[in-house]
């Protein structure tokens, strides 16, 4: 992976939602770690009777809210009292580490006596995992190797007790996350044995005899064929023909697997990784690329199964899939998994916060009306915490990311996958990209620091013609795998300007997709789009859009400066059921007009209903 930050954003997209992070979502996540125990837990001075009982899966929250803080530490150098404070934490969290190595604080205060025994249920080394990728993020934004020693040590412990070897443990963790941990630990300090160990427990998962079984035999307990699969761990990984299970496992174990196979060449277990992809963007995966169609374990369920009322579409595993096609990308240089990345990023990924940047969406629902049923995680407001709170604080990390999904780099390459504006760093040159993607597809290129290297630039899947310009002259090229490929000796001042026709869409689902029979749904470039009642009242249900009409372009009201919306015709039935549940009759209608905003930006006006797909005709 690329952990350089070479990427200074000045989109209307990211760039705010960067800062906003900053400023609202990292300092609000701290603020409520201290307030419910995640802070204080490691300290391991928890007795029974007191408040805030440390969690299961405590360590992991305050640890990605560590990574987010590095991560902005690095991007924001000047920054000296984040930094100081960030020091502080690293040192009480390395404070919590036990001789052995070992640092997981609940069952360190509150089931010491159950260490490494409920693995299919604990979050232990799920913990373990994002400790290490917060370790890891430290060390490379400030050089100092105190954490990221602290967690290799962690590591080589958890390496002496899994494993292949007679008397180690032959399990793997219950919820994935370790995996890809692993992988970024070796590359920080150069030991591979930390791969080895995260492709034993790929290998390992899944075969017989079963660890979950034999683990819950042991705990006097069973687990059902289904329960396994929800843990992806009915079959060995290679062996699985489609995503299964709780979508965020699923997503962070392929991410691993996708680690572990460019670790070690190893074509067959990137053959499964891409199954799964494809197994997940062709028939499991929202418009939106939200994973995950039901609140019943979080999971994937059958092919083409997607309502909208009650769609999961957890955030944590739309930022899952960015972080999944992210590898698939980097490794393969092929554009479908950039085309993803995008269409998550867009819409999926930033649905699920506010944009000020401290409220949030645990699931993303596509169809919010005044029947909407909402329960525990599903809301139809953004909350400001949640009692399970991975998706708040994953967006602490994610967010300080967004610039590093714009582009990848090999040698004597740059690779251009989302052009959004900003100041691009490399070895071999300096690009600054302008423009207001992804609201507008006219993108201009400027090199700033010439040389020698191969520019690529990404013809995303949806746009159906481009032009590009070199200096004022027309460039005749064809892309290969999704770009566009110019390789010169660039001299400071080169100017290139990227064309892509970026019309409003019509977009239909397939057939077997139910839930979205006879319904369209709005895109344009990337981003997709939904009615929302602040804009069109509690009629969105009554409407039908016609599918072949001329769509305008307009400033949304009352969102950031620049965001697009689109304008329309629609007709608008009448209710004449009298009250009736079911009525014999013909509803009248009478022409009128829509006007639809960003998914992603959907309830930051105030409380609404909202549906993505519409009745078209």
């Amino acid at each position: 992976m690329n952990h350089s930050f070479s990427a200074v954003m000045r989109d209307p997209v990211f760039a705010p939602r960067m800062e906003s992070c900053r400023n609202a979502t990292i300092p609000s996540s701290v603020a409520r770690c201290r307030e419910t125990g995640r802070v204080d837990c490691f300290r391991l001075d928890w007795k029974p009777g007191m408040p805030n009982q440390p969690h299961r899966f405590f360590d992991s929250d305050f640890a990605k809210v560590l990574e987010g803080m590095a991560y902005m530490v690095e991007l924001h150098p000047e920054d000296k009292a984040l930094a100081e404070e960030l020091d502080r934490f690293v040192d009480l969290v390395i404070s919590a580490q036990q001789p052995d190595g070992y640092l997981n604080t609940y069952y360190t205060c509150v089931e010491p006596e159950n260490r490494w025994k409920h693995l299919f249920e604990s979050h232990e080394l799920y913990c373990a995992g994002h400790l290490m990728e917060a370790a890891v993020a430290h060390f490379h934004a400030t050089g100092n190797r105190k954490f990221v020693d602290a967690l290799a040590r962690y590591a080589d412990y958890i390496g002496s007790v899994f494993g292949p070897a007679p008397g180690q443990k032959q399990g793997y963790p219950g919820h994935e996350e370790l995996e890809l941990a692993l992988c970024k630990l070796a590359d920080a300090t150069g030991e591979k044995k930390y791969a080895e160990l995260a492709k034993f427990f790929i290998d390992r998962r899944g075969t017989s005899p079963n660890y979950f079984e034999e683990e819950a035999k042991r705990n006097g307990s069973s687990l059902s064929r289904e329960q396994l699969a929800n843990r992806q761990a009915a079959r060995p990984v290679r062996e699985e023909q489609d995503a299964v299970g709780h979508s965020v496992r699923a997503l962070y174990l392929y991410s691993g697997m996708a680690d572990v196979a460019a670790a070690t060449q190893d074509k067959e277990l990137f053959a499964v990784c891409e199954r799964m992809f494809d197994s997940i963007a062709q028939k499991r995966m929202y418009i939106t690329g939200g994973c995950g169609s039901t609140p019943i374990q979080e999971q994937f369920t059958v092919d083409w199964n997607l309502p909208n009322d009650t769609s999961y579409a957890e955030s944590c595993a739309t930022m899952a899939l960015v972080l999944f096609s992210r590898r698939m990308l980097e490794y393969t240089g092929r554009g479908k998994f950039a085309d993803v990345m995008e269409q998550a990023l867009y819409n999926g990924a930033l649905s699920g916060i506010s944009l000020h940047g401290d409220q949030y969406f645990y699931a993303n629902l596509h169809e919010v009306d005044a029947n909407t049923f909402v329960h525990n995680t599903t809301c139809a407001e953004r909350q400001p915490w949640f009692d399970c709170s991975c998706c708040p604080t994953s967006y602490c990390r994610f967010l300080p990311q967004l610039g590093n999904f714009t582009f990848t780099t090999r040698q004597g390459e740059f690779r251009l996958d989302i052009p959004a504006a900003g100041l691009y760093r490399f070895s071999e040159g300096e690009l600054e990209i302008g423009g207001q993607y992804p609201y507008d597809g006219l993108i201009p290129i400027t090199i700033r620091r010439g040389g020698s290297f191969r520019l690529a630039l990404r013809i995303p899947g949806w746009c159906r013609a481009f032009q590009l310009r070199l200096n004022g002259a027309l460039v005749d090229a064809t892309p290969e795998e999704g770009y566009l490929q110019l390789e010169r000796e660039w001299s400071s001042g080169d100017r290139l300007e990227l064309a892509l026709e970026m019309p409003v869409e019509v977009v239909r689902a397939h057939w077997r997709v139910t839930s979205d029979a006879g319904r369209i749904a709005l895109m344009r470039g990337p981003v997709v789009y939904a009615l929302e009642s602040v804009d069109n009242g509690d009629r969105i249900p009554r409407l039908i859009l016609p599918a072949r009409q001329e769509f305008k372009l307009e400033e949304a009201p009352g969102l950031p400066a620049g965001t697009v919306a689109i304008r329309g015709r629609a007709f608008e039935e009448s209710d004449c059921s009298g009250g009736a549940l079911y009525y014999r009759g013909e509803p009248e209608r009478k022409e009128t007009e829509f006007l639809a905003v960003p998914y992603a930006l959907w309830q930051n006006r105030g409380p609404a209903h909202m549906a993505v797909w519409m009745r078209g005709e």
